[in-house]
């Protein structure tokens, strides 16, 4: 029962990532959101390509679908760097930022694949599919990924079913239970050949696959290629180049042997049964008998300068705990140093009336920043009237732009209003966006509601001197175009309260992707401070040096030019006060328009949760579209009450992180005071030569076909890009800070929580040999999902993985008992003898293991481990080092060149080479040394289970 009751919680905050506003109306999915990134040269081409893809994927989708889903209508949101056109609308809530897909070159040079940045759990929807200009434009790729229209159906089913990849680059082949070597595919009838294919000085050659007396199940290198024309119709998610696959995997077909993703995260279940589980199919509308869709429909949007209305507070609840300061300093702030150059701006208080103080003007200089600064309200008096404000909002922009679609409305406010309500409905039909920022604990608590109607931000700041909260609103209102070249990166953002004649000294690192308008911003509750500020090279920025506002306690210096690269050092003193809180936050910009800065985004798995559901924080630590590796990564969480709850993120593939080193770091969050709004930041710190560039390996992803079998003759693809140089290089040291916004908790019971949350399940448990036992390893989970430390481990054995779902607690048990976990995160690691385990000399055992905490709740069944034992009986054959002529018949263990030597470059396309006959085309051919010993094969099959158990 305890394992359900935390399958029952875990599935309580299974929702998807709102990327765009995709609907289904009927079967055909409306409003799909393609943008192209601003820094890709115009190229109508690719435009033309989209509407080609799409209309490709939406009839391959229908017929997969069992004439089900189809693709309606489709928004392809232009760059404004690209020409204008007449026929080009304004966007209404649409931005680059929540695109369904994105075309954007990749900042690394490791090929074309796309993709899907996908890193939650099974049936959960993606981020986004990432399409580069040369996969739309260059035609040659056609070959290697199959057609357009399929590879977006397959991309597709990453994003909106959350379904995973059905084969493996990591462990191409296993041994299945039959005890036959296998290429990790499905289904499993798809039909082909291992293949060896080396290159050296432009010649090549080919041979069989053959097993080598490493315990390498096939030499590296060696390949699976598929027959080019074949009876299987699946699947769409191991190879949907290939023109008999029309399908996806389902139970019939569905191969819950094979090593990959799909079985892993969704527990042996084929990718038909997790879509059925999808909202989508169960709100199918019957076909009508149509044998084929209707053509989908597009429009063309194009991304305009950025247009912000700020409808702020001004009522007499706002001169409580210096709130009408605090605005002022946050939205200066905002018009100084984050809003782009090129935007138009213009301010409005409300209150029980609401008035027009700035009227909307394009910011092309630092005078309008000024006068904009100058005129924010600093007076608080009467009610609160929010619709007013919104009204008089949307008609300044009106006068501006003459209509309100794609504006901007930065709502903040600290008070309730019962008639809210009623502009709900005008602003949604406005078609602008509304971001809101809720200011202490009486703010409306339906305010949130325009926000999530128009795709806005929402915020929260409390009364507390000590939190930078409303600072980091106001940073985090960057705008959505995409250009990132022109986005304000928050380097710092820290406050601290220091006693007479204390100080505080630190360091912001900067590394040399940013430094342009780079400001120090320093505020305080009572009297200055003594301030100070060092560059790398030790040159000092005294206090004379600083814009002084003692109206709203701000203190401002501006870096001239670029900042230089290294740890800038500040110094802050308390002089005058018993008893000062100071605040500190550093703003800057990309130091050039071609290198991309670290950037860090920041969101919480749903931003509304019931108690006792488990949440998750996210952070995305990149550069460019390429991940960030090795950074220290910590959330700040503030409830309205009580102090802040801190977490470690972690990048581990282990608890909440889905994958190890995809950049996005998460962590479990159960730590609940109560219920209302919590904030969230993240500061993050990348530490010389630990901090790495990387790139996304287990990105879900089109399968790059190296080639194919066609009657008897090998046809070799171009080979794929290798990889940059810069892959996996060390970044400079730096800093960053981010806000993710605020979500809401409710249903959080009063007095102490009871222990309801059990070890989270172990996705990463390996089998290897080791001094000739065989090791297990996992990463230990927490006592609570991923924190703290689980009471102990129960490891189990079965020479069949499907034993482990009918029960658990049927399978061999091997005494643990010795075992004590481990504080979660830690490495985890058990060694057998084989005649320990009573293992047969042939055959495949499959290990799994769960833990339990203090209160007797189990976890989730781990993913599978194998172990094969292999008595090897043929000698290896050694390849020639220069390619000859095959015998008339060449037994399938013999390497072989499938003709004279051929010449080419290694990087083009070979012409065809025949096969001869004596290849068996029937994945595979097992090639067995001899040896007296057993060489143990021991691979990780992720496999991940849970089911109704009984402690044993």
């Amino acid at each position: 029962m305890q394992c359900w009751k935390s399958l029952a919680l875990l599935w309580a905050w299974l929702s998807s990532v709102q990327t765009s506003g995709v609907w289904l109306n009927g079967s055909g999915y409306e409003d799909l959101l393609i943008g192209i990134h601003p820094a890709v040269p115009e190229n109508y081409s690719i435009i033309e390509n989209i509407k080609t893809m799409v209309a490709e994927a939406s009839s391959y989708m229908f017929n997969a679908t069992q004439k089900g889903l189809y693709f309606r209508s489709v928004k392809i949101l232009l760059p404004l760097t690209w020409q204008q056109h007449s026929t080009y609308s304004r966007p209404r809530t649409e931005s680059v930022n929540e695109v369904d897909v994105i075309v954007a070159e990749p900042f690394l040079k490791y090929g074309d694949d796309p993709y899907t940045l996908q890193y939650r759990g099974c049936g959960e929807k993606g981020k986004y599919i990432h399409f580069t200009p040369n996969f739309m434009i260059n035609d040659k790729l056609i070959s290697v990924f199959g057609p357009r229209g399929r590879v977006f159906v397959h991309e597709w089913a990453h994003l909106r079913w959350g379904i995973f990849d059905e084969y493996s680059s990591e462990t191409p082949f296993y041994v299945s239970s039959s005890f036959q070597v296998e290429a990790t595919r499905c289904a499993a009838g798809i039909t082909g050949s291992s293949i060896f294919h080396k290159c050296e000085d432009k010649f090549c050659s080919f041979r069989t696959c053959s097993s080598d007396p490493h315990m390498e199940i096939h030499n590296k290198g060696c390949k699976f290629l598929p027959d080019k024309n074949q009876n299987a119709t699946g699947s769409i998610m191991y190879m949907q180049a290939l023109s008999s696959v029309v399908a996806f995997c389902n139970a019939s077909t569905h191969n819950s042997e094979s090593p990959n993703l799909q079985n892993r995260m969704c527990r042996l279940q084929s990718a038909w049964d997790v879509m059925m589980r999808s909202s989508d199919f169960s709100n199918i509308s019957p076909s009508n008998g149509m044998d084929s869709p209707p053509a989908p429909t597009f429009s063309l949007l194009q991304i305009k300068h950025r247009v912000v209305c700020l409808v702020l507070d001004v009522s007499d609840s706002m001169n409580q705990f210096d709130r009408i300061s605090r605005q002022r300093q946050a939205a200066e702030l905002f018009l100084l140093q984050i809003i782009e150059t090129g935007s138009y701006v213009g301010i409005v208080s409300f209150s029980q009336e609401a008035t027009a103080v700035a009227k909307i003007r394009q910011i092309l200089s630092e005078a309008e920043r000024e006068e904009l600064a100058q005129q924010l309200p600093a007076k608080a008096r009467g009610g609160t009237n929010i619709c007013k404000g919104i009204r008089v909002g949307f008609k300044e922009i009106g006068l501006k732009i003459k209509s309100t679609p794609g504006s901007e409305i930065v709502l903040l406010t600290d008070g309730e209003d019962p008639k809210l309500h009623e502009c709900l409905t005008e602003v949604k039909d406005s078609g602008a966006i509304v971001h809101t920022i809720a200011l202490g604990p009486k703010a409306d608590s339906q305010l949130e509601t325009f926000s999530r109607t128009t795709g806005g931000l929402m915020f929260s700041a409390k009364d507390n001197f000590t939190s930078t909260e409303l600072i980091d609103a106001f940073s985090g209102l960057s705008s959505g175009n995409g250009n990132i070249s022109q986005q304000a990166v928050q380097m710092e953002s820290i406050s601290f309260t220091l006693y007479d004649v204390d100080c505080r000294k630190g360091a912001v690192s900067f590394d040399s992707t940013v430094g342009k308008n780079t400001f120090f911003v320093v505020t305080w509750q009572h009297h200055i401070p003594l301030i100070k500020v060092y560059d790398p090279y030790g040159k000092e920025y005294p206090q004379t040096n600083f814009s002084i506002n003692v109206t709203i306690r701000t203190a401002r210096l501006q870096i001239p030019g670029i900042a230089k690269a290294g740890d800038w050092i500040y110094s802050l003193c308390n002089t005058e006060s018993p008893i000062e809180i100071i605040g500190l936050t550093v703003t800057t910009h990309p130091a050039n328009d071609s290198n991309p800065p670290i950037t860090v985004k920041v969101h919480m798995n749903e931003d509304t949760n019931t108690f006792p559901a488990p949440m998750v924080v996210y952070a995305d630590v990149s550069q460019g579209y390429s991940p960030v590796l090795g950074a220290n990564v910590t959330a700040i969480i503030e409830p309205q009450t009580g102090e802040p709850v801190i977490l470690s993120l972690k990048d581990n593939g282990a608890g909440a992180d889905i994958a190890r080193h995809d950049g996005i770091y998460s962590k479990y969050f159960t730590s609940f005071s109560g219920n209302g709004r919590y904030s969230l930041k993240v500061r993050v710190q990348g530490k010389e030569t630990v901090a790495r560039l990387g790139f996304r390996s287990q990105a879900n992803h089109a399968l790059y076909v190296p080639g194919y079998v066609e009657n008897g003759n090998i046809q070799m693809n171009p080979a794929r890009p290798s990889v940059s140089d810069d892959i996996e290089t060390n970044l400079e040291k730096f800093s960053r800070t981010a806000s993710g916004g605020s979500f809401t908790v409710s249903e959080v019971p009063t007095g102490p929580l009871l222990d309801i949350f059990s070890p989270c399940a172990i996705f990463d448990l390996a089998a290897r040999l080791e001094n000739g036992k065989i090791e297990l390893s996992w990463t230990a989970p927490g006592d609570d999902l991923d924190q703290g430390r689980a009471s102990r481990y129960q490891i189990r054995m079965s020479g069949n993985p499907g034993h482990f779902m009918a029960n658990f607690n049927t399978t061999t048990s091997i005494d643990v008992s010795s075992l004590t976990p481990k504080v979660a995160g830690s490495l985890e690691t058990i060694i057998f003898a084989p005649e320990e385990l009573a293992l047969q000399n042939e055959g495949v055992t499959y290990f799994a293991v769960r833990a339990t905490d203090e209160a007797g709740s189990w976890s989730e069944i781990s993913n599978i481990a194998q172990v094969a034992l292999i008595i090897p009986k043929t000698p290896i054959p050694t390849s020639p080092s220069v390619p000859t002529e095959p015998p008339a018949s060449v037994p399938p263990s013999t390497p072989i060149t499938c003709r004279p030597p051929v010449s080419y470059h290694s990087t083009s396309a070979p012409p065809p080479i025949e096969l001869p006959q004596p290849i068996t085309v029937h994945i595979p051919t097992v090639v067995i040394t001899v040896s007296l010993v057993v060489v143990i094969i021991c691979l990780a099959i992720s496999i991940t289970l849970c089911f109704k158990q009984d402690e044993a």
